[in-house]
């Protein structure tokens, strides 16, 4: 018997202990079964001062099977006993164990041999969260359970599909090896390095982006922004045609552009220069500035149609505006790409250069700095290195590209996508894992049987890209936080592997049922992670500071009480290695 109750506070037992503490190696956070008539009460050591232990009630044990969560508290009279390796089992331990349920993460760091596991279900079926410093564990434990998770000797993972945005290109032979464990285990990875041969670039069709996607892409500051790509987006609709309609709807465009500017009021100079410069920039072969316009007995270029008189006045005005009322044009309507049909960023920016003018922003200057930081952009895009991002050779529609996402070059289905984005910068590669993680809520949200294709998405440095953006501010929500709270109905979960879970979403984070905590030294994170449980007692708190690399402290929904978890080394292990400046910098004298 470890001790006799003497009293009840701040939610915890105190028991004045009747045993010789020296004789023990340390009793704080071992656990304790309180028996009482015909009650098992389960608690968690969390303090031992002057002789007395503070106990936290976890939960109960009713017919052999632990229950989390207690309705009332013990009597004095009860009595307290650590618990055995055999019956901690049945509460941190993989009890009644099936390859198809359950995946076997660890040992137990407190309990030799005790084997901790979960539920396939409630561990992957809600948002989870590996949190640790650097060369804690992270990348090792996810390795582990991908490992564990696809090394099951019955029954194989065939249709999971698990998308991992792998910030340092470091997953690919530990893939490899799991593909050469079984013909059925199969994956796809895609990379940024556009040098590198043996692995398929990175391609995002862009006509199935829509005007959200875009502004993140284009870095889209203000809600008043998101008009121009809208109209952008209309006009490459249009522009897709065949080239003689292309001319006639980009001479309409121009000719309401400057219809508009010669029924503006202002003064004649001012009037001039802006078809001036409009004309210089945007014209076709039908209309610019050297088109002959005819009157009876000759013909003159159109710029010589604009010439003021004596009178400050364009003295031809009636018969510039008869000349460009010509070009205009009613026999098209305005609607926004359907995903129908292929274009590129060429034909995205002469769209972009087309809709500043139909919105008339030349005329405004706010609004044509605002547009126009929108228009360098694109530009930038498509003249720079990354445009072979968005190069597609083909045409193919949103279901076939997932489809394609998903099915390994043997033809089977390909169960873990990798994308290594550590060769872009982190604007880019956040947009990049915003675009994608869309992209599949979308299709997830449209797929007519609910929940029967699920979605995984594991971040790398997770803090890198779920971040309390700009994005509600400018489109009304953010991906991450939408995906974290409607995407359990709809089957796509999101795994966060992250070194500072303090600049993560807190509405992300908060959505998270499950973490796998590892050595962590940041006040502002320990506070954080403290925060996030407000049940784990101090003691908890301070070995997380202290914790061995590869070994974690788990708690959430799939863990009845929080554990402390010895993960095994995966084989093969990230390519994740600190420089090793020993062999690097030094030489042997001669």
């Amino acid at each position: 018997m470890l001790g006799n109750i003497i009293g009840y506070y701040n939610n915890e037992l105190l028991v004045r202990l009747s045993i010789e503490l020296d004789k023990f190696q340390s009793i704080i956070n071992l656990y304790v079964i309180i028996q009482d008539q015909n009650d098992n009460y389960v608690g968690e050591i969390t303090n031992v001062k002057d002789n007395i232990a503070y106990i936290s009630l976890l939960g109960e044990f009713k017919n052999d099977r632990f229950v989390s969560g207690v309705i009332k508290t013990p009597s004095f009279s009860a009595t307290i006993k650590l618990i055995s390796k055999e019956r901690m089992n049945l509460i941190i331990g993989l009890n009644n164990y099936s390859e198809r349920n359950h995946l076997y993460l660890g040992e137990s760091a407190l309990y030799d041999g005790v084997k901790i596991g979960v539920s396939i279900n409630d561990f992957f079926s809600n948002h989870f969260a590996i949190l640790g410093s650097t060369g804690s564990g992270k990348s090792s434990c996810l390795a582990r359970i991908l490992q564990n998770l696809f090394a099951k000797q019955t029954s194989i993972a065939y249709k999971s599909s698990i998308f991992i945005f792998d910030a340092y290109g470091e997953y690919h032979n530990l893939f490899k090896a799991l593909t050469n464990r079984s013909q059925e285990i199969n994956f796809k990875t895609y990379t940024t390095n556009t040098y590198f041969e043996d692995t398929d670039v990175l391609k995002i069709p862009l006509w199935l982006l829509g005007v959200d996607d875009y502004a993140l892409l284009l870095g889209a500051e203000s809600p008043n922004q998101l008009p121009i790509i809208e109209k952008a987006l209309k006009f490459v609709t249009i522009f897709a045609k065949k080239d003689a309609e292309v001319v006639k709807y980009k001479n309409d465009v121009i000719a309401r552009a400057l219809l508009e500017i010669l029924s503006s009021g202002k003064p004649s100079t001012q009037i001039r220069d802006q078809i001036l410069s409009i004309l210089s920039r945007y014209n076709t072969q039908e209309l610019n500035l050297e088109t002959p316009v005819f009157q009876p007995g000759y013909t003159r270029p159109f710029r010589q149609c604009l010439l003021i008189d004596a009178s400050g006045k364009i003295r031809d005005m009636e018969l510039v505006m008869t000349f460009l009322e010509g070009f205009l044009t009613d026999d098209y309507e305005m609607v926004l790409p359907d995903g129908t049909f292929m274009y590129t960023l060429d034909d995205l920016k002469d769209a972009f250069d087309f809709a500043l003018i139909s919105e008339g922003s030349l005329k405004s200057e706010k609004v044509y700095d605002d547009s126009n930081i929108l228009r360098i952009r694109l530009h930038a895009l498509a003249n720079g290195k990354e445009k072979v991002f968005f190069e597609c050779p083909e045409y193919v529609t949103k279901t076939q590209y997932i489809r394609n996402l998903l099915t390994a070059e043997n033809g089977k289905k390909a169960q873990i996508i990798n994308f290594s984005i550590n060769y872009v910068d982190d604007r880019l590669a956040k947009n990049i894992v915003k675009i994608y993680s869309k992209l599949l809520f979308d299709y997830a949200k449209d797929v007519s049987k609910r929940n029967t294709l699920p979605f995984h998405i594991f971040l790398e440095e997770a803090h890198r890209y779920i971040q309390n953006d700009y994005d509600t501010k400018i489109l009304g929500y953010n991906i991450f936080d939408r995906i974290s709270k409607e995407g359990r109905k709809y089957g796509v979960l999101l795994g966060l592997i992250s070194q500072r879970p303090s600049e993560l979403s807190e509405t992300v984070i908060s959505q998270c049922s499950n973490f796998i905590v590892f050595r962590m030294a940041h006040p502002r994170d320990i506070n954080y992670i403290k925060d996030l449980i407000p049940n784990m007692s101090l003691g908890w708190l301070e070995k997380i500071k202290y914790l061995q690399p590869g070994t974690s402290v788990a708690f959430g929904t799939a863990f009845n009480i929080p554990v402390m978890i010895k993960f095994e080394m995966p084989n093969p292990a990230p390519e994740n290695n600190s420089c090793d400046l020993s062999t690097i910098w030094f030489v042997d004298r001669r």
